[in-house]
């Protein structure tokens, strides 16, 4: 299949994620950050959210580079706004996918994390699960800790209070009360 001109590919994803200077911004985006991803991979992400890339999945590092176009991407491209959440099911998908055919065994831990992160940004009980099985499994000491604190967070909502201002939900007075604590997760 080709596709347009501005597509990345799945290995200019990979060495683009993985490279030494975006690593610490993974968890810690700064708005420069988010407009240079916005500028180099926005029609590669839409692309991708229509389900065109799909043939990357061939290949375990393949389908990583589609789990994080559609999971990690969207967080970064439309911070603040419903459609950073849009793709989440299908990464889960391509991950689920992944998995089943073994390709998480081939990766290394970083690689690992990235392809499990799916199931922790899921709203429902069993991809918390999941997810915490998968960390723990895989040995992810660090990754373990936030997924079993968004596995609480799940248990205990039904869902992330954090989002619920962005997906335009109503607080309950429990959520309003967790946003407000010392311990509160604003994602």
């Amino acid at each position: 299949m080709t596709h347009s001109e501005g597509i990345a590919s799945a290995t200019e994803i990979l060495e683009f994620w993985f490279a030494a200077e975006v690593k610490p911004l993974w968890f810690a985006s700064t708005p420069e950050f988010d407009e240079a991803l916005h500028e180099r991979f926005l029609v590669t992400y839409r692309v991708a959210a229509t389900g065109q890339l799909e043939d990357w999945e061939r290949t375990p590092l393949g389908a990583l580079a589609l789990v994080i176009v559609l999971d990690q991407f969207p967080l970064n491209l439309f911070r603040g706004h419903p459609k950073s959440f849009a793709t989440e099911a299908a990464a889960r998908v391509v991950a689920d996918r992944a998995i089943a055919r073994g390709s998480d065994r081939e990766m290394g831990p970083e690689q690992r994390l990235f392809l499990y992160l799916p199931f922790m940004h899921g709203e429902a009980l069993a991809d918390q699960e999941r997810s915490v099985r998968l960390f723990q499994q895989a040995g992810l000491e660090e990754s373990l800790r936030f997924a079993r604190h968004h596995h609480d967070l799940i248990r205990r909502f039904g869902r992330f209070p954090h989002r619920n201002a962005i997906l335009e939900r109503e607080s309950t007075p429990q959520e309003i009360a967790y946003l407000a604590s010392p311990e509160a997760f604003l994602g």
